[in-house]
């Protein structure tokens, strides 16, 4: 600690990123990247965009690439924020509609991320548990009508569990006083979008990532889908944080990314693919394996700690993530990787527990 911070910075706990290790015989299954690499017309775009115009600023609005998502979701430009990466989006979200006088609500046990926002811009909030079986249930949330706004991921991480979106409308239909935020970074991977009830819901904030279903995590685009109002709100955010937040290659690359639909769909079919044949293969192991519409997949198992199994895992060179914290500590979350990878855990994991059995 040093004399020089502020009282904001000494009483912060950052986020804690999931690790990243560079080692070519390392099967990385901790970090929720895609297995797949990005669209071949993406990597072609931003090569195309390395040219001499690298020495000028990018266009500050994105223009392109709103145009881009707003055609593949049948938006307006106006409903339609861009960030570097959806973590960036969410925190100008918690900064520019969030932060009121009564608290905002979300999961006990969800992304992390999130209550590190609310200490850095000092909003309060309350965690909501999830049920035993950890759902999101609606109803737990509209018994706190007196909140300046809601926020979960669906499907919610890192449980990998999704709700339906009727349950979504139904909370929108009677919570119509603050802002309702649907983080779906993993809704491409089984689960159904809320995209089509910004129709009806003028509270209603969608967010959505490039790093997962379109394998771009080392770009950093993110963006949020709203009504004009409340994109209006985040512009002015982020125009007074910073006019260029994505660059001129970002802007290339993920514009060629939501367009190339084909690819995204054959990427995010063989990850669920994968997923379904190895939630089998843990079970035959004696796993109990969460219903995940994500990329990953949350599990535990009866006989060894959860400590124990990653620890063991880390030892044959397979990293996956383990979060010691309350009621989920047991657990281990598991990035579906390709077929090869995901049998070779298993492979490891046959080994760990037929001698820990």
């Amino acid at each position: 600690m040093s004399l020089f911070w502020s009282k904001t910075v000494q009483t912060l706990t950052p986020y804690t990123p999931g690790e990243q290790i560079q080692l070519d015989h390392l099967i990385k299954l901790n970090t929720n990247e895609s297995p797949y690499g990005p669209s071949p017309k993406a990597l072609a775009a931003i090569a195309n965009a390395t040219n001499n115009s690298l020495r000028l600023y990018p266009p500050p609005n994105s223009n392109e690439l709103k145009n881009g998502i707003a055609k593949a979701y049948g938006l307006e430009h106006s409903q339609v924020f861009v960030g570097n990466g959806s973590d960036e989006v969410l925190a100008h979200i918690f900064l520019g509609l969030l932060k009121h006088s009564a608290p905002i609500l979300f999961p006990d046990i969800t992304y992390s991320f999130y209550p590190v926002y609310c200490n850095l811009y000092e909003i309060p909030y309350q965690l909501i548990p999830l049920d035993h079986e950890f759902n999101i249930q609606i109803d737990d949330y509209l018994a706190r009508p007196q909140n300046a706004g809601i926020i979960f991921p669906n499907p919610n991480a890192p449980t990998g569990k999704a709700i339906p979106v009727r349950e979504i409308k139904r909370l929108l239909q009677k919570n119509t006083h603050s802002v309702v935020v649907i983080d779906e970074a993993y809704v491409d991977f089984g689960a159904e979008s809320s995209v089509h009830l910004l129709e009806e819901f003028n509270q209603l904030i969608v967010t959505h990532s490039l790093s997962k279903s379109r394998a771009l995590a080392g770009l950093r685009v993110g963006y949020a889908l709203a009504s004009p109002h409340l994109i209006e709100g985040l512009e002015r955010v982020k125009n007074s944080f910073n006019s260029y937040p994505l660059g001129r290659l970002a802007q290339a690359g993920g514009l060629a990314a939501i367009e190339d639909q084909d690819y995204f769909r054959s990427s995010c079919e063989k990850i669920q693919n994968t997923r379904a044949i190895f939630m089998q293969e843990l079970s035959k192991l004696g796993f109990d394996t969460l219903d995940s519409q994500a990329n990953f997949v949350f599990t535990k198992h009866s006989k060894i700690a959860a400590h124990n199994l990653y620890t063991q895992l880390r030892a044959e060179n397979i990293l996956v993530r383990h979060f010691a914290i309350p009621r989920i500590e047991n657990f281990l979350r598991i990035t579906i990787g390709t077929d090869e990878q995901c049998a070779q855990c298993i492979t490891i994991l046959k080994k760990i527990l037929s001698s820990a059995i």
